[in-house]
């Protein structure tokens, strides 16, 4: 009996453990649930929205759409259209509450790059003078813009059509590349063409240099000893004993004619010396003898005498020239 109340004691409380569990397993899921809704959106209001685009490639459903840098919303759809169209994808997406409000009449959708592996995102440029594409009731939507004109939101299923900022896909960008490459490789062959034809003027020029400079370097060596011999009459030239004095004037000349110098200025010395000797008796002579001037004056007058004397006679007459008598007129005085 006792066994049997245990048992049903521990079968009570296992039941009730497994129950709390079960109970605190839902309240955390709801939790997470609640907590995701509400990071997500799920539990806000959300406005559709479409646009056109010409390819869909790098578009994924369930990319987000980013508007003023922040994550506002998610592609709902992409689909293609009809053939013969000029749209040829649908794109359909939701903003949500409260940043559709950003979204006007003037607005519009730029498709643009977000990676490296061709993928794309969609990105809404915010209204400035437009009027807003959704109005609500009591917090809840109930009108849109279709048009240019507001109708109920049951009967625009698809939203609010925003206008295509599409920029050229991958593909499309490297197609582009490709065909500007097909159209400039001509160019490129002949740039490569004419490239090999200075690289072979480019090698006959080195050639040359080479073989000049080979010569260069050949009359330098011949050159060598006549710019050792300059080196050497330079040093010549700037040392007084090899300057060009003594080239001209060897070493014994220039001997000899110093030492004739010295006696040439010697001799001139003593005779002047006595030159002046000879002056000064002479002048004391005179000084001393009064009468030697009036012998001098005497000496002068018979000796002229002679020479006239000897003017007139016969045999020396023809050797002394005739000079004619007479003075200069005087000049006139004029008043």
């Amino acid at each position: 009996m006792n066994e049997e109340i245990k048992s049903r004691n521990t079968e009570r409380w296992v039941g009730v453990f497994v129950v709390a569990a079960v109970l605190l397993l839902l309240v955390g899921f709801a939790y997470y649930l609640y907590h995701t809704a509400e990071r997500k959106g799920w539990l806000v209001p959300h406005a559709p929205y479409f646009t056109y685009v010409m390819t869909g490639d790098g578009l994924n459903i369930g990319d987000p759409v980013t508007l003023m840098g922040f994550n506002v919303g998610a592609i709902t759809g992409i689909t293609a259209q009809s053939p013969g169209g000029s749209n040829r994808v649908y794109v359909a997406f939701e903003i949500r509450k409260p940043y559709y409000g950003y979204i006007l009449s003037d607005s519009h959708v730029s498709i643009t790059m977000s990676g490296f592996l061709g993928s794309r995102r969609l990105e809404v440029a915010p209204g400035l003078t437009g009027v807003p594409t959704i109005y609500e009731t009591n917090g809840a939507i109930t009108e849109v813009l279709h048009r240019g004109q507001r109708i109920p939101f049951a009967k625009a299923p698809k939203g609010v059509f925003l206008r295509p900022h599409e920029d050229p896909s991958v593909t499309e960008r490297a197609q582009r590349l490709l065909d500007q490459i097909e159209v400039a490789l001509p160019n490129i062959l002949a740039i490569t063409n004419r490239l090999n034809v200075v690289l072979d003027h480019a090698d006959i020029l080195i050639t040359n240099s080479t073989a000049l400079v080979v010569n260069l370097n050949q009359t330098v060596t011949q050159l060598a000893p006549a710019i050792s011999n300059a080196v050497v009459i330079t040093g010549n030239l700037r040392d007084p004993h090899g300057s060009l004095g003594e080239w001209v004037l060897p070493v014994d000349l220039h001997t000899n004619l110093n030492s004739s110098l010295v006696v040439l200025t010697t001799g001139l010395n003593e005779t002047l010396i006595n030159l002046a000797a000879m002056t000064g008796s002479l002048s004391s002579q005179v000084q001393s003898n009064d009468q030697m001037l009036a012998g001098i004056s005497r000496l002068v007058v018979d000796t002229d005498n002679l020479v006239q004397g000897l003017k007139k006679h016969w045999l020396l007459r023809g050797a002394f020239p005739v000079t004619k008598s007479g003075t200069n007129a005087p000049p006139k005085i004029t008043r």
